[in-house]
């Protein structure tokens, strides 16, 4: 409602003086302020805050009349009286200064706007030179306790009893003197007639104020006694006097009354404020609530404020600020809801944590519209806040502080415009919440003017877009300043809307107004000054359209006007739609396409609007048609907060009407000083169309601040956009909610059509976001600047006195506390309805958890015996919906411990719930319930349940879950749990795309060279035990093995490895070994000749195809017989091929999700593009550079290139030659690269052939590195399966080579035998895509079979483009010379042994390129 904002002004005052202000008293309307010392009567001006003129008492007069003490104003500011401490009354003309005398003048650079040829333009922008003049004073003859200005007089009460009426003349009819005796005082006005009278001898009247809506003064008594006096006639004379008291209040100090909501209220000597509302019937005085402070919120201080010492309303008796005798200011809405405490956190301590002194005040007022609230700080607290030494101390007053405050525009335009948007407005500025600026740029681009469109029902959602991208989770304001022309001649802004969308802001001054558009950040004034200077708005203005819809006064016509404005044209009164109006219109409001004025006879008024494109621009007709008078119902005018037109109607229950029905004007809803007062159509008569008669009014709720409801419809959230939302102060927020009856039966006869629900909620309320369930507002935040300056000589600067406020933006959901209102009163099928409608908004499940949150708190909580507790019924209510698991555990692990017992009695057994998970697979949630488990069940029952949910993990690949149950299954068993292990939220993805320990890990390829015999391999070690970090976790394993819970994991990880290589699931067991660290080789060696055998070649071949999905080899019709028999040219051709590539540096991430196809259609010229780039020397170059080094450990670093070719998984040749529009258009690039080669078509077509029929590049990393796993472990079943799939002759070759060993066991020489014999009898009948390459190592095969029946004949191999690319990670390859350089993670580089195979090199850059793309860069050392 209103917010602190920034630091407090100082005001100094220019004249030499020693005396102290005291006391400050605004004018009517608020543009001057009377500052009065002790001799010296000061008047300033608002803005500027300036001092006007100064009346300073002689000596002599000063000990006649005494020090000054209170002042007031005429209501029309040319008096003022104050009263001195000797009993006189002084009267002072307020005397303006003539023509052209002004103190202050606005100087203007060229080309500014020509302000001053405006007629009356010095009354608005200067401060006027006053002068005072004193009239003959008045002597009362007794001290002035109290004084209040009337219309034509003046009452002041004594300290005698008596009350005085003085003309402001001083002259004319004398005075009249009322002794406070002779006023009849009973508790209301009807015991009255008996005479129950007070006893009033001695007592005088110490504080009174009049309020103009009841008609009558509210008095504090100097016993402390509280009144109310009415004249019983219009004019006040003794016998026309008439007093009601507060029953059992002695103790009141203070009073101020609040017209707009008639109530009257009292400061009290125990800090409290009583606010009493007059009963309309009796007349008594009714205790309405209290303003005080909660020992819940402020414990230090609640209890040691001291006395109220003053109250004041705001200038829209909104929010009330109240001072305490011990100091400090706090700010109250009319209803009580608590909003700025200064005597709590910032205000009252520093940043060392030091306590502060509350600031004491001895005399505030609010300035014009309630911008600004002028205090006068008392004597002490001006020295201690004095901090200007270099100035002399007798200039210095500096006791005024301005204190700056921003308000809601719902305070004084309360338009249906301004419901679903914050708008905030300072004196010079807006603050407004319509989201991230780049959101609302690109989505105005698009629609600029959403509020444009026909209003729609759900057809029509770009009506009103969802606010949930703009108006939630976005932190900031939108600060937009006001024209400052505009403002300087205008001052100050007294309304503003905002358009439905947030486009679109208006703001009206004293005169005129002008218009913001957010998309062009632009303001539009109006181009002719005078038109602007001609009006004044006085009912509000709201946004229709794409228009501005005024209610004015035109100074010229002397005529009330309703106005219509096209935002889209100038600002000119040529382009306005003018529709004369009866009376003064004092609120506006719009609802569709109806216009509903409220005016100052109390009628209400409703017009149509049409839009209309007849000319060039377009145009609005304005058309009456209805009025409905109010007189009888509304006491006064000003009592009327808002008006609003709705949809909301009492029989919504009884039909599921259509949208078009629900969106009809259907009620008429009225603030009533706080009353909310609706109005029917009565359908009982005659239909006429839109003037139905209206129903007698019905009052829904009391101590209503504000309204919000909405003019759309949703079918699927009816319940929300069809309520009605009430905020009510200190009492939170109530929702008048339609009940709706289930599946289109009939409804209950005995169930109401609608319900009041109340609840509260933390912020204050500036807006209701239907649809979203949420509401918005806003809060005041501190900031603490007191460490940047100390104090100097013991004075503290207002930086260190007062800490800097901030507005921040809030929000809160409320639907759980609607649901929770419902299931108290039996109403869960409507509950459920409505949390169905809502189940997709992303925070329901927060919903749910605050819900059941919030009554486990309160119930498991409570002292008494709960007789009908609620916690079984939300339990059941919330198994509804899916996330009922989730909810429960996620309240359960919030709450503390002592409050699981309640909840899981309500809920269920914890176990029963994890098995639910279980069933549910909801892996996350089980783990969760765990920790439940775990403190709720003995440590057998928990091992239990994280075995079962270990196992489950596993099985489904969740591998950051299982790392959490490992770690939680340990610390079962040494009893480590003090800190139980967090849930993981989110899960790991599985590593698909390579394995996820290539990061960060040093693996050992080979043995040192050392061990490597000429022509024969020494397997010893190897079928020993494992070599390099297989050897390290080795020695965990048996650190750890004397631990049972270390055995037990083990087991399972080995039991689950075990079920995955039965399964031939290689590519899991990979993920699982990477993940949790299980150590494959060293359990591989242990399997070798039990699970890790391979029975069935083809099978196993058939698995790893779909595991990795690699595609089945092709081969074109009479291929079969290679070109490439020689090997030789292969060899040259995929080395020239290889090196330009890896030299091209294709850097292209994204290669790993692209069609394949569409790669080879777009990307593969761009293997061809280098082919010719390197000379015939080259690969011996790199050859030779790469041999150099030895089998010393280096370090190999693997940049990311993509090679591209690669991905041509699926293509065929044709694809990559014939059909490719890239290969067709670059032809004659391909025959130059290709010149120095001198391929053929068919050799071609071949290499193409081979490109196509490799898998994807993460698979093929993972299979080479399962090669060298299984190499390592002695599993040469295994090494044969997957040397075929990558159809690499040299593993095969390697393979057969081992088995000449007498380490290897005669069953797996049988086996490798019978696999490939197998294989290949079924590439013969199934997949003639293999028989090249079996075709290749056949005549090795046959040579073993003849030469030995224990020997497997080596098999020749094709070289080449197979690129002897696991020649390294067996220990020991085709020959003992080889000299070792940087490996890659398994992958060999051959470096032209002696043995004949110097044709059989080829192909090193190939492998850096495929083990480099997407790896990023690995650490692989070699020993």
């Amino acid at each position: 409602m209103y917010f602190l904002t920034g630091w407090p002004r100082r005001l100094l005052c220019p004249l030499k003086s020693e005396e102290e202000p005291f006391h400050v008293q605004p004018s009517s309307q608020r543009f001057y302020f009377a500052v009065l010392s002790e001799t010296q009567l000061s008047v300033w001006f608002s803005r500027p805050s300036v001092l006007i003129v100064s009346y300073i008492e002689s000596a002599k007069a000063s000990s006649q009349f005494g020090f000054y003490q209170q002042a007031e104003w005429k209501q029309d500011d040319s008096m003022i009286a104050v009263a001195a401490a000797n009993g006189y009354i002084l009267l002072f003309d307020v005397v303006g200064g003539g023509e052209d005398k002004y103190l202050y003048e606005p100087v203007y650079s060229k080309g500014r706007r020509g302000v001053k040829v405006t007629p009356g333009y010095k009354e608005e922008q200067c401060a006027p030179a006053l002068s005072l003049e004193m009239k003959r004073p008045i002597d009362l003859e007794a001290p002035i306790t109290s004084m209040q200005s009337l219309q034509e007089d003046l009452l002041v009460s004594t300290a005698d009893g008596y009350l005085h009426i003085l003309h402001w003349d001083g002259v004319s009819n004398g005075r009249k003197a009322i002794s406070l005796c002779s006023v009849p005082f009973s508790l209301d006005l009807q015991s009255a007639r008996g005479g129950l009278c007070l006893d009033l001898k001695g007592v005088y009247i110490r504080d009174m104020t009049y309020c103009v809506t009841l008609d009558g003064f509210a008095v504090v008594l100097d016993d402390g006694r509280l009144g109310f006096i009415t004249p019983l006639a219009n004019r006040i004379t003794a016998d026309q006097l008439q007093g009601v008291w507060a029953a059992d209040v002695t103790d009141g100090t203070c009073v101020a009354v609040n017209n707009k909501y008639r109530l009257v209220t009292f400061g009290c000597a125990s800090g409290s404020v009583l606010v009493y509302s007059i009963d309309t019937t009796t007349g008594s005085m009714q205790l309405s609530h209290k303003l005080e402070l909660t020992p819940k919120h402020y414990p230090d201080v609640c209890n040691k404020t001291g006395a109220v010492k003053l109250i004041r309303w705001s200038p829209d008796y909104s929010v009330a600020m109240v001072t305490w005798e011990c100091g400090g200011l706090s700010l109250w809405s009319v209803f009580g809801a608590h909003l700025i405490c200064t005597l709590g956190e910032d205000f009252a301590y520093r940043s060392d944590g030091t306590k502060k002194d509350p600031i004491n005040i001895s005399s505030m007022c609010w300035g014009a519209e309630g911008y600004h609230l002028w205090v006068i700080t008392s004597r002490e607290e001006a020295e201690l806040v004095e901090n200007m030494e270099e100035a002399p101390p007798q200039t210095q007053q500096a006791g005024i502080l301005q204190f700056n405050f921003i308000k809601s525009a719902l305070t004084v335009n309360p338009c249906t415009s301004n419901q679903e948007q914050v708008l905030l407005h300072g004196e010079d500025r807006l603050y407004l919440t319509c989201g991230d600026p780049t959101q609302l740029s690109s989505g105005s681009s698009e629609s600029p003017h959403p509020h444009n469109l026909p209003h729609g029902g759900e057809g029509s959602p770009t009506h009103h877009p969802s606010p949930n991208s703009t108006l939630l989770g976005y932190k900031h304001w939108h600060v937009v300043q006001i024209h400052s022309t505009y403002l300087e001649s205008n001052w100050p802004i007294r309304f503003a809307a905002i358009d439905t969308a947030g486009q679109c802001i208006a703001v009206a001054g004293r005169r005129g107004f002008a218009h913001y558009c957010m998309s062009t950040r632009k303001w539009k004034l109006f181009g002719n000054i005078t038109q602007e200077q001609n009006m004044t708005v006085t009912g509000g203005l709201v946004w229709w359209n794409g228009f501005v819809v005024v209610a004015c006064y035109n100074f010229i016509d002397r005529q009330e006007e309703l106005r219509l404005y096209l935002r889209s044209s100038n600002l000119d009164n040529t382009f306005s739609s003018v529709t004369k109006l009866h009376s003064d219109t004092l609120l506006l409001n719009v609802f569709r396409d109806m216009i509903i004025l409220f005016r100052a006879d109390c009628t209400i008024c409703l017009y149509s609007m049409e839009r209309r494109h007849d000319g060039p621009n377009p145009s609005a007709s304005v058309e009456l048609l209805q009025e409905v008078s109010m007189s009888r119902y509304i006491p006064h005018p000003a009592l009327v907060v808002s008006v609003t037109l709705t949809s909301v109607r009492t029989e919504t229950g009884i039909t599921l009407k259509a949208p078009q029905q629900a969106c009809m004007a259907d009620s008429i809803i009225l603030n009533l000083a706080g009353q909310l007062i609706m109005l029917q159509r009565d359908r009982s008569g005659p239909q006429l169309q839109e003037k139905l008669p209206f129903c007698p009014p019905v009052v829904l709720a009391q101590y209503v601040e504000n309204v919000w409801t909405t003019c759309r419809s949703n079918r699927k959230k009816r319940h929300l956009l069809e309520a009605l939302w009430l905020s009510c102060g200190e009492a939170g927020m109530k929702v008048w909610l339609p009940l709706f009856p289930r599946d289109h039966r009939k409804p209950h006869s005995f169930l109401s059509r609608r319900i009041m629900l109340p609840f509260h909620i933390n912020i204050y309320p500036l807006a209701v976001l239907f649809e979203d369930a949420l509401v918005l507002g806003a809060s005041n935040e501190t900031v603490v600047y007191d460490s940047l300056q100390g104090p100097r000589e013991g004075r503290e600067s207002l930086e260190g006195l007062f800490p800097y406020c901030t507005v921040e933006r809030t929000s809160q959901i409320y639907l759980h506390h609607i649901l929770r209102q419902l299931l108290v009163r039996n109403l869960g099928e409507q509950a459920l309805l409505l949390a169905q409608s809502c189940a997709a908004l992303p925070y329901f499940p927060h919903v749910m958890e605050l819900m059941v949150h919030v009554v486990l708190e309160e119930e498991a909580t409570s002292r008494e015996p709960i007789p009908d507790p609620l916690l079984p019924t939300v339990a059941k209510f919330i198994t509804e919906f899916p996330l009922f698991l989730q909810t429960i555990v996620h309240c359960a692990r919030k709450t503390e411990f002592a409050l699981w017992n309640y909840l899981f009695a309500a809920v269920g057994n914890p176990k029963d719930l994890f098995e639910e998970c279980l069933m549910a697979q909801d892996l996350d949630t089980a783990a969760s319930y765990l920790i439940i488990l775990q403190n709720m069940e003995v440590p057998a029952v928990s091992r239990q349940h994280a075995t079962l949910l270990f196992n489950t993990a596993l099985e489904q690949g969740k591998w950051d879950l299982c790392r959490h149950m490992i770690r939680f299954l340990k610390a079962i068993g040494s009893g480590e749990m003090e800190t139980p292990p967090p849930t993981p939220t989110t899960q790991e993805p599985s590593s698909t795309g390579g394995f996820e320990f290539f990061r960060n890990r040093s693996i050992s390829l080979s043995p040192s060279a050392d061990s490597i015999a000429a022509g024969k391999f020494n397997l010893q070690k190897t079928f020993s035990m494992p070599s390099g970090p297989s050897a390290k976790g080795s020695e965990r394993w048996s650190k750890d093995s004397d631990c049972a819970e270390n055995m037990y994991i083990d087991m399972m990880l080995r039991r689950h490895a075990r079920h995955l290589l039965e399964h031939v699931r290689l590519k899991e067991l990979g993920c699982f070994s990477a993940q949790l660290d299980f150590e494959l080789i060293g359990w591989l060696c242990h399997e070798r000749t039990r699970v890790a055998r391979v029975d069935d070649f083809v099978m196993a071949l058939k698995c790893l195809h779909k595991d990795f999905l690699w595609p089945f080899p092709v081969t074109p019709a009479g291929s079969i017989s290679s070109p490439f028999k020689n090997g030789h040219r292969r060899t040259v051709l995929s080395q020239h091929l290889l090196k330009s590539q890896s030299a091209d540096s294709l850097l292209n991430s994204d290669m790993d999700t692209a069609p394949p196809q569409a790669v080879a259609r777009n990307s593969n010229h761009t293997w061809l593009d280098g082919l010719g780039a390197l000379g015939p020397t080259e690969p011996t170059e790199m050859d030779t550079a790469l041999s150099h080094g030895g089998p010393q450990t280096q370090e190999a670093f693997l940049s990311p290139l993509t090679n591209k070719t690669e991905e041509c998984s699926i293509g065929s040749a044709t694809d990559l030659t014939e059909t490719s529009s890239m290969v067709d258009g670059d032809w004659t690039m391909v025959d130059e690269n290709f010149s120095a080669l001198s391929l053929t078509h068919s050799e071609l077509e071949h290499i193409s052939m081979e490109l196509a029929n490799k898998g994807p590049h993460k698979s093929q990393v993972q299979l080479r590195y399962l090669l060298h796993v299984f190499m390592e472990a002695g599993c040469l079943e295994w090494c044969v399966v997957i040397g075929l799939i990558l159809r690499e002759a040299t593993v095969i070759k390697q393979v057969v080579n081992f088995l000449d060993s007498p380490e290897v066991p005669h069953e797996t020489v049988q086996s490798v035998r019978s696999g490939l014999l197998g294989v290949d009898a079924w590439a013969s009948t199934d997949c003639l895509g293999y028989k090249p390459f079996l075709n290749m190592i056949r005549p090795q095969l046959q040579k073993l079979i003849e030469t030995s029946v224990e020997q497997i004949q080596p098999e020749a191999f094709l070289p080449g483009s197979s690129n002897s690319k696991l020649a390294e990670p067996q220990p020991g390859g085709p020959s003992a010379e080889d000299s070792r350089g940087p490996a890659l993670l398994g992958l060999a580089l051959p470096l032209e042994p002696p043995g004949g195979l110097g044709t059989e090199d080829g192909g090193v850059p190939e492998e850096q390129e495929e083990q480099a793309v997407d790896e990023g860069v690995y650490d692989c050392t070699l020993s």
